[in-house]
């Protein structure tokens, strides 16, 4: 009978402990942040100051790759990803990813893997004028009025929230450079 009692006090507190973290991670996902820095405008100033900077690279992708990897993440999302997750995924599994990472104001995805369907990302070319190509991107999508796409993983994504997944793309391709 004590042991009965002692494994059903061990079930409460366990119980207890999952609702409590998960409560404290609903609070701390769903609590409201000043992301300024993660926006079109900012991300394109950082760009710029890149045009500058001697880049070495850490990661699989060379400067290139990663300029133009990103550059086809915006157009994209104006013309439409080659393939997509299913409508299932991106409201479940995708819709909790970009709120984490919305909420993190930091993005982590595999470095090394291209948009799914995109053209294969070219390995040799001019850092420079993929780093230009990236900034003419962000500024037509900056000044893009039309109806955006569905994000292949995410899903529906209102302007705002591409410009704010975007900025996130970006910020977390440059990690894998030393600047």
């Amino acid at each position: 009978a004590i042991a009965m009692q002692r494994r059903q006090m061990i079930k409460y507190i366990l119980a207890g402990g999952v609702v409590a973290a998960s409560g404290g991670g609903y609070l701390w996902v769903s609590e409201k942040r000043d992301h300024v820095e993660l926006t079109t405008e900012v991300t394109i100033r950082k760009l710029h100051q890149l045009a500058w900077a001697p880049i070495t690279k850490r990661g699989t992708w060379n400067p290139y790759q990663v300029f133009n990897h990103c550059a086809q993440s915006v157009e994209f999302s104006m013309t439409g990803f080659p393939e997509s997750e299913s409508a299932l995924f991106q409201n479940t599994v995708g819709a909790v990813a970009f709120s984490v990472f919305a909420a993190r104001g930091a993005m982590s995805h595999n470095l090394a893997e291209e948009i799914p369907g995109a053209p294969a990302l070219d390995v040799g070319g001019d850092p420079q004028v993929a780093l230009a190509h990236l900034i003419k991107v962000l500024q037509e999508f900056e000044s893009y009025s039309g109806q955006l796409q569905p994000h292949f993983a995410f899903g529906e994504l209102d302007k705002r929230e591409y410009a704010l997944a975007h900025a996130l793309h970006i910020n977390n391709h440059l990690q894998e450079f030393d600047l």
